[in-house]
């Protein structure tokens, strides 16, 4: 459109007779019309090849200029300077400018000390919107377009980030809650299978009553567990205190359980704590220590008790607490073989669910079956260190339970 504009009013000006010039002419007549054709023509590489009709055109305008010109091939030329920088390679559009830049200053130079007349500037003014303008114009847009389209791209990659933020915030809670959910029921529904199992398989009826019994009690506590962690993700409860994380002050209460589902399968737990005793001697920190670690802590002791219920052979549990300048170990100990009467299955989430808890906390963590100290058999050992900074112990006493 640009170029049969531009051709066509070319066109109209020669047929009415305007030209540019009327004096010291070489060419006359319709010799304008040639570099009018050919500046039309590069109107159409105006963007895909901008450098060729750059060049094309600038040797038309020379052309032109031993003609009587027309106005139509020069404001087309402008045309083409414009889109050689505003289309062109980003080295044509630092460089352009600044040549034509030169171009013009050289031209208002020259001309002036060779006409030495006021009237040789307008040589230099008429480069000067000819080329260096066009040239200046293409630039500032180009400018603005990169600017716009790099706003864009920050846009873009900004949402990018913030949606693979949110999908792993997603996935990081889900984890979180699955774990807690696991955690949290687990024991309950593991000591419920051992003891439903046992009563159906014991044709005993003293049996069966203490076994409906412990069923009973760990499907209380398992409904009660349930109810709060539903409470706590409904959304809109608001009027509904959470409930307050379980701590390492709770393990006395949590090892009585596993010894009263554990009694029936010959398991015997024992807690030793020697936290407070390391304080006293000035191996561990000062202070409080972390909710996170005391929360990570309970519930590997928590999950290990009930992997001890399922899998463990009959024999003592031992569960022990340590504390040195820079770590919490816990280590939980249980008799390992095969097994004689009922179990229950297990998925392996729970070494998971362990593993995931102290990698979130950059701790270490190993669980597997050791030789026991005493060189009969095997025992399966859970070790757990979880870094505690600056934190102290929060418990009193050492003891063995």
């Amino acid at each position: 459109m640009i170029a049969a504009a531009g051709l066509c009013g070319g066109l109209v000006l020669w047929g009415v007779g305007l030209g540019m010039r009327t004096a010291q002419v070489l060419l006359l007549g319709a010799w304008v019309l040639l570099p009018m054709v050919v500046m039309a023509g590069t109107e159409l590489l105006r963007r895909t090849a901008p450098r060729t009709a750059l060049i094309v055109g600038t040797v038309a305008l020379i052309a032109d200029q031993f003609t009587t010109g027309s106005v139509a091939t020069v404001l087309m030329y402008t045309d083409v300077m414009y889109a050689a920088v505003l289309y062109g390679t980003p080295a044509s559009a630092r460089r352009i400018p600044r040549i034509t830049g030169f171009i013009t200053v050289a031209m208002t130079v020259g001309f002036s000390a060779w006409l030495q007349t006021v009237d040789s500037l307008l040589i230099g003014l008429a480069t000067g919107l000819v080329a260096f303008g066009p040239a200046t114009t293409g630039a500032l847009v180009r400018n603005h377009r990169d600017a716009a389209e790099a706003a864009r791209l920050r846009a873009r990659q900004t949402a990018l980030l913030a949606e693979i933020d949110r999908t792993q915030a997603v996935t990081a809670e889900r984890s979180r809650m699955a774990r807690e959910l696991h955690d949290m029921v687990a024991n309950h529904l593991s000591a419920i299978a051992i003891h439903s199992t046992a009563a159906l398989s014991l044709d005993d009826e003293r049996t069966s009553r203490d076994a409906l019994g412990v069923i009973r009690e760990n499907s209380v506590a398992g409904l009660a567990e349930m109810r709060r962690l539903i409470g706590l993700l409904r959304e809109g409860d608001t009027e509904r205190e959470p409930a307050a994380a379980p701590t390492l002050e709770a393990l006395d209460i949590l090892v009585d359980q596993a010894r009263t589902n554990g009694a029936s399968s010959g398991l015997g737990f024992t807690l030793t704590d020697r936290r407070a005793t390391a304080a006293a001697q000035g191996a561990g920190p000062g202070g409080a220590l972390p909710a996170p670690v005391e929360l990570a802590a309970y519930r590997i002791v928590q999950e290990s008790l009930t992997n001890a219920l399922k899998h463990a052979v009959p024999g003592t549990v031992a569960v022990e607490l340590g504390l040195t300048d820079r770590t919490l170990d816990v280590r939980v100990t249980s008799p390992f073989g095969d097994r004689p009467g009922p179990r229950a299955p297990g998925s392996g989430a729970g070494l998971v669910g362990m593993r995931e808890r102290i990698a979130l906390l950059d701790g270490v963590f190993e669980a597997g079956p050791v030789a026991s100290t005493g060189g009969a058999g095997r025992v399966w050992v859970v070790r757990a260190e979880l870094p505690v900074g600056a934190a102290a112990p929060a418990g009193e006493g050492d003891g063995t339970r």
